[in-house]
């Protein structure tokens, strides 16, 4: 059974991930920093649809706690086929008025995390000699900007740059590396007041915001062998926003 990592498995995209490649028949193991009753509640699906998981935690922004950790799995339980780096965090304010702790938390949690997640699973990967998956979660806010966001623009930019790159080292490994860009996702925590969301819907076509399982059917998609021939692509899925 191919194993998979999925950071910020604990809730919304992270969790809807998790859940639709556990019931494609995939091991997940599920990442979470603090939300373990999240994180349980996403392993009690997965076992109630008969599929298999694990819990690991650590912080993605801590580079040496995530090498130990990750490198400790590892050698308990075998080499990941597929790494999902969702993790994320956003800190949203207007440029002038975001404090460097502000810029520092964005980009040492999103931008940080490809290397400190993905980085101690590869040679294991390599050695598996089974190809693999990476996937990047990237967002709309990468690819166009977007006001008051300019810390998590610049980290999900940023992101797709790493994608793009690493995609071409790996892949005579067999081993895909592709970025999904998703636009406005209802997670249930989104807090957008109405004026802004009226706004935001004008540029959206389909007119309304998108689903965390729709998310996860691309994700699982990238997953099969079905994408065997797709790697260093950013695939947005934002109901035609841009």
């Amino acid at each position: 059974m191919r194993t998979v990592l999925v950071t910020g498995a604990s809730k919304g995209i992270g969790q809807a991930i998790a859940i639709e490649l556990a019931k494609a028949g995939f091991y997940i193991v599920i990442h979470y920093n603090q939300d373990r009753e999240g994180a349980l509640s996403t392993l009690k699906q997965i076992e109630s649809n008969s599929g298999q998981a694990r819990l690991i935690q650590f912080d993605v922004s801590e580079r040496a706690v995530c090498q130990a950790v990750i490198e400790d799995d590892i050698a308990q339980f075998g080499a990941y086929y597929g790494v999902i780096n969702n993790a994320g965090i956003i800190r949203d304010g207007a440029f002038p008025a975001l404090t460097g702790e502000d810029w520092e938390d964005v980009i040492h949690t999103n931008l940080d995390s490809f290397y400190n997640v993905i980085h101690p699973c590869i040679m294991p990967m390599i050695g598996l000699r089974q190809g693999g998956r990476i996937i990047v979660l990237s967002s709309v806010s990468g690819i166009t900007g977007n006001r008051g966001q300019v810390n998590y623009s610049a980290s999900k930019a940023g992101l797709i740059g790493a994608t793009k790159a690493l995609a071409i080292e790996l892949g005579k490994r067999k081993i895909t590396v592709n970025c999904v860009a998703p636009g406005l996702i209802d997670t249930g925590i989104v807090d957008i007041n109405p004026i802004a969301m009226e706004e935001t819907m004008k540029m959206i076509p389909l007119k309304r915001m998108g689903e965390v399982n729709e998310v996860a059917y691309l994700v699982n998609f990238l997953m099969s062998d079905k994408a065997n021939y797709i790697t260093r692509q950013v695939i947005s899925i934002n109901g035609g926003m841009v």
